[in-house]
């Protein structure tokens, strides 16, 4: 479907971008365009037709973040699809901050938020192939404040009691979220106020020692090992891989695995130079009306929290969610073995474990949890589409990343909604993923 660009759009644009040519879309008097790549694409490119995808069908995602941004309820979004190793679909559409009127293009940078968390995992499963980070170590064996915790049970009339914990929190369940430790954000309950509302949060107001200080003189949401429940786990994980490496989580990254994958845009900052790149949400939640911002794109946090404080772009993610379908491997570096690979995205919660995972969206019902992502244990229960054995994670800020191993499958969204909306996105882009697939 073509459009014709209004001629002072045309005037603004001109001198920024070139359009991809036959793909700009008129929605409500709104030209809407795909940016051509600012730099050179993260994997090798494919024609769909050859990867099993109608080229056709896959010109619906276009049309459907046109006609979303155009109804103003999302700035844009930066789509990367591979398969079997090579780009099929990778477009920017839309605005990069829409109340600047400032396009949107596939090197743009996106604060991750939880999808933070499948990197801090990784980087801590590099220690634990070296033998220095067991997964039944304890995280007393770490941070010794941790080695008598206690589990808090709300009676009838709203008052905490406690009692020991009857086990230790062990590295598994820092990766897998059966640590007892919550989010303050994700209830109501007397032991749910104690806790900071989330990574980001407790990252702005204290720093990783504070942090780990605060966090073990709580008590326990559930006994360790007993209940999923999602929380600030993996920011402890990421302070654990500090303590053994001595780096910051952001240096050890660094090292094992965002330069060796080539990531060259993924950190804990944005510097200077590439600030002007950050894309940005729409001044209101387009549900609620209200204000809303994203205090991590304005202001540093003190430490550099596993669970929510990286940027990356959907080029580096890509190349990342690669590595992990090749089992660990990318351009002749391995980052992890494949039969590390096959643990981290396995169901790690079993039969003796609550598994509530479904209680965070409606897409991830049918899900279990590996080690760091949610794998698909049936089919025909999500309300998203895939197939068993796929395994994924999201961002509260709108960003969703997903490796489907039966059908070679990388897919990356970054897009900036970070209200009840972004569920909405996660499963529109699944359906037109697959709906795009001939084979």
């Amino acid at each position: 479907m073509n459009g014709v660009e209004n001629q002072e759009e045309s005037r603004k644009r001109k001198s920024k971008q070139s359009l991809y040519s036959g793909i700009a879309l008129l929605s409500s008097g709104l030209l809407l365009a795909c940016q051509i790549a600012a730099a050179a694409d993260p994997l090798p490119r494919a024609a769909p037709g050859k990867a099993g995808f109608s080229a056709a069908a896959l010109e619906r995602i276009d049309r459907f973040y046109a006609d979303e941004i155009a109804k103003d309820r999302i700035p844009g979004a930066v789509v990367a699809i591979a398969r079997e190793g090579k780009l099929v679909y990778y477009k920017a559409i839309g605005y990069q901050d829409k109340n600047a009127g400032t396009p949107l293009k596939t090197d743009a940078i996106f604060n991750l938020a939880s999808m933070t968390k499948v990197l801090t995992v990784v980087s801590a499963l590099t220690l634990y192939e070296e033998g220095r980070l067991p997964l039944k170590s304890s995280l007393a064996t770490y941070y010794p404040q941790f080695k008598s915790m206690q589990v808090g049970v709300v009676d009838d009339s709203g008052a905490v009691k406690l009692e020991p914990a009857k086990q230790p929190i062990f590295v598994q369940d820092l990766m897998r979220h059966t640590t007892g430790l919550t989010y303050g954000a994700r209830g109501n309950t007397p032991l749910h106020k104690m806790y900071p509302a989330s990574s980001v949060g407790a990252a702005f107001a204290m720093t990783g020692p504070e942090f780990i200080d605060a966090l073990a003189k709580l008590p326990l949401l559930y006994q360790p090992g007993t209940t999923w429940d999602y929380g600030l786990s993996t920011d402890v994980l990421g302070l654990v891989v500090e303590k053994v490496t001595g780096k910051t989580l952001g240096g050890a990254l660094e090292e094992r695995v965002w330069s060796r994958l080539g990531m060259r845009d993924t950190g804990f900052s944005v510097p200077a130079e590439k600030r002007s790149r950050l894309a940005r949400p729409l001044p209101n939640d387009p549900i609620t009306g209200k204000p809303q911002d994203i205090r991590v794109l304005r202001e540093q946090p003190k430490f550099d929290c596993g669970g929510s404080c990286a940027f990356s772009t959907a080029a580096d993610y890509i190349r990342f969610g690669q590595m992990l379908l090749n089992g660990g491997t990318l351009d002749g570096v391995r980052i992890l073995s494949p039969k590390t690979v096959r643990l981290m995205t396995s169901d790690n919660l079993g039969h003796n474990i609550k598994n509530n995972v479904a209680g965070t969206e409606a897409g991830r019902a049918g899900y279990g949890f590996g080690l760091g992502v949610a794998v698909r244990t049936e089919p025909g229960v999500a309300a998203t589409n895939g197939s068993v054995g796929d395994y994924t994670w999201n961002g509260a800020n709108g960003t969703i990343f997903w490796v489907d191993p039966k059908e070679r499958l990388v897919v990356v969204l970054m897009s900036v909604g970070p209200g009840e909306i972004r569920k909405y996105y996660r499963e529109q882009i699944a359906a037109l993923v697959y709906g795009a697939m001939v084979r």
